[in-house]
């Protein structure tokens, strides 16, 4: 049997301490939710650690991100509060080959616009409506299991283009809104040796988490983005000037062509 792959899934946990229709949605936090998510469809097969903004370095210590083989990301109301260092030594981690699945409003974290180089914002609508959610990659690993060409999300956030990302790897899901708009819910990229993967759905006031298709993606995407690789990869090329001297030393020198 394969060592089960080592989760950190990390929330911000502000919504869940300040506001009573969240905390009641998602008694254990978001990040709470996302483990026992995580533990259900994977089983024996993943170690999930739980992390949030207010513990100290933000529950990401050194040891905790070597001991992280996949993080999840999940934030809204507090980026800015997320240290400069603590987003260096992730995206130190990506580079390596630490797989991130950045989820609904994490698209606008420090580590996600970081990993993209853009703005990564996007139009949205903070009210419940359907949507539809395609699958349009049905072959990747990310979409194993699911049975239909779409699922549908009864109430939801709205999220809409543009989003200001980078053209994706590879494009896995797009999603249509009752209210006409449409958006790339689900991305993939690569950066260095770690596997990135974007799935929109999970604002905190609906109970989207506990959608049965939104779990079984995140798993398929902790599975995904894990990489088992022990090739090295360097964080840092230094600048090497050598000596000619012994390599013109190896040849006879014809005087005569440097004659005029």
């Amino acid at each position: 049997m394969s060592e089960p792959i080592r989760v950190t899934v990390w929330n911000e946990f502000r919504h869940e301490q300040n506001h009573q229709a969240v905390k009641d949605l998602y008694p254990e936090g978001i990040h709470g939710t996302i483990k026992s998510c995580l533990e259900k469809q994977l089983g024996q097969n993943v170690l999930v650690r739980t992390a949030t903004l207010d513990e100290p370095e933000h529950g990401l210590t050194d040891e905790v991100l070597e001991q992280t083989d996949v993080m999840t990301w999940w934030g809204h109301c507090a980026h800015g509060e997320v240290s400069d260092a603590i987003v260096d030594k992730v995206q130190k981690r990506v580079l390596q080959g630490m797989g991130l699945l950045v989820l609904h409003s994490g698209h606008y974290s420090k580590i996600f616009k970081r990993l993209m180089g853009t703005t990564c914002s996007l139009r949205w609508r903070e009210q419940g409506e359907r949507e539809l959610i395609w699958n349009v990659n049905p072959g990747h690993p990310i979409t194993d299991g699911l049975t239909d060409e779409h699922f549908e999300l009864t109430d939801t956030e709205m999220y809409g283009e543009m989003f200001d990302i980078p053209a994706p790897d590879e494009q896995i899901f797009i999603s249509w809104f009752e209210g006409g708009e449409v958006f790339r819910s689900g991305c993939t990229w690569t950066r260095g040796k770690g596997r990135i993967f974007y799935f929109r759905p999970g604002h905190e006031t609906f109970p989207i988490y506990y959608n049965e298709n939104v779990q079984r993606v995140i798993a398929n995407g902790v599975k995904w983005a894990n990489q088992n690789s022990s090739a090295p990869y360097r964080l840092n090329a230094p600048n090497i000037t050598p000596s000619l001297a012994p390599i013109a030393g190896e040849y006879e020198v014809d005087a005569s062509l440097h004659e005029h």
